[in-house]
């Protein structure tokens, strides 16, 4: 039958094929259709292949008519709110036991008691929780520190027969912190070796040890006996206590500086006070005085003069013989007890120049017994 002249032909029917993601530049609006991350990962993939010399694709057919069927793709999305994978950041690299020289911030650097990320030192990533979270083999060395004083102390020995021990200690380690951050080899054996008790900014710093040695050896040297013998076992005791109880419960209290909440500073008050009694109330009347103590070797006798006749003069107060303020027993001993906390707990909260705090506690520590003594003793 001979179609009319007059009549319109039908339009045809033209199906686009769906653009590749490569096109996807050319879409009007900005608008992309959702891609899972799979066809974004075998997109990755050919468009490596296409850059290798050398390398062919097949051409893929887009036509509607095509036997493979589509899968829906809400099947294969994971939540939107959510992104797939982390965004990537440039880290310096690392060669696995020296610390980049910007793997930490300033800030953090200033910090010398907060561990570092984790990854530098091989027992940390195995042992993540026993090693590097609470620090247990470092703890457990630093408490035993205390002991082993008592220990000294209650078999006879002087102080100054102790020193020239930790300064013969000191120097050889000092010496070997020295080479190891000078050779590589000698870095992974140290590491190696005595990992379970570093923290990871000791990787490319100085070991605590180093610290903590000259910390004890000076408070030891240059303070009478019960003083020297105190500020070691703040070290060893307060300084435990106020990590310990600042990493489980610092979020739940005021921060008060950055690295120091109050339950750490608190339990570092507390473990002093309960050393204080401890020692001059039980230990020292139980181990008794020996022969061979120097003169002056107890600055705290079990008495303390709340206003001396100097802090007296210095109010306009009368002054003389008749008028006493002396205190005595439990109660000199309670209040002794409280001043150590105080000490203890000030000497672990301040950050003297960024110094490491097995250094800056031992001696703020001594400073602070020695001069409420010198004063109210």
């Amino acid at each position: 039958m001979a179609s009319s002249p007059d009549t319109v032909p039908a339009t045809p029917r033209v199906i686009s094929p769906t653009p590749p993601l490569s096109d996807r530049s050319d879409t009007q609006d900005g608008y992309f259709a959702p891609t899972t991350r799979s066809a974004a990962r075998r997109q990755r993939l050919s468009d490596v292949a296409e850059q290798s010399p050398g390398s062919s694709r097949s051409t893929r057919s887009h036509s509607p008519t095509a036997t493979t069927p589509r899968r829906s793709t809400w099947q294969h999305r994971s939540n939107p709110k959510i992104p797939a994978s982390p965004p990537s950041v440039n880290r310096p690299t690392s060669n696995g036991y020296l610390s980049p020289t910007s793997s930490l911030p300033d800030a953090l650097r200033g910090i010398s008691r907060s561990p570092s990320p984790l990854g530098l030192i091989p027992l940390h990533s195995r042992y993540r929780n026993f090693i590097h979270r609470h620090e247990i083999p470092r703890k457990l060395l630093h408490v035993s520190i205390g002991f082993i004083t008592l220990h000294l102390y209650s078999r006879g020995i002087q102080t100054l027969q102790i020193t020239p021990v930790l300064f013969s200690a000191l120097v050889p380690i000092a010496v070997t912190d020295l080479v190891r951050h000078r050779s590589e080899k000698v870095n992974r054996f140290y590491i190696r070796s005595l990992g379970a008790l570093m923290r990871e900014t000791e990787v490319s710093g100085y070991n605590g040890v180093i610290w903590y040695l000259l910390g004890a050896y000076t408070v030891l040297r240059f303070f009478p006996k019960d003083v020297g013998v105190m500020g070691v076992l703040l070290l060893s005791w307060c300084d435990t206590a106020a990590s310990t109880f600042g990493r489980l419960y610092g979020r739940y209290t005021p921060r008060l500086r950055p690295g120091k909440s109050l339950a750490g500073t608190a339990a570092a008050w507390m473990v002093g006070v309960v050393t204080a009694a401890a020692f001059w109330g039980w230990f020292v009347p139980y181990v008794g005085p020996f022969p061979n103590d120097p003169p002056d070797a107890f600055m705290f006798t079990g008495r303390l003069n709340l206003l001396p006749d100097c802090v007296r003069g210095l109010l306009g107060w009368e002054t003389g013989p008749s008028v006493s303020t002396v205190v005595k027993g439990p109660l000199a001993l309670g209040v002794m007890s409280a001043v150590s906390g105080f000490v203890a707990a000030g000497s672990e909260f301040i950050d003297l120049w960024s110094w490491d705090d097995n250094l800056t506690i031992p001696v703020l520590s001594g400073v602070g017994l020695w001069g409420f003594l010198k004063v109210f003793g």
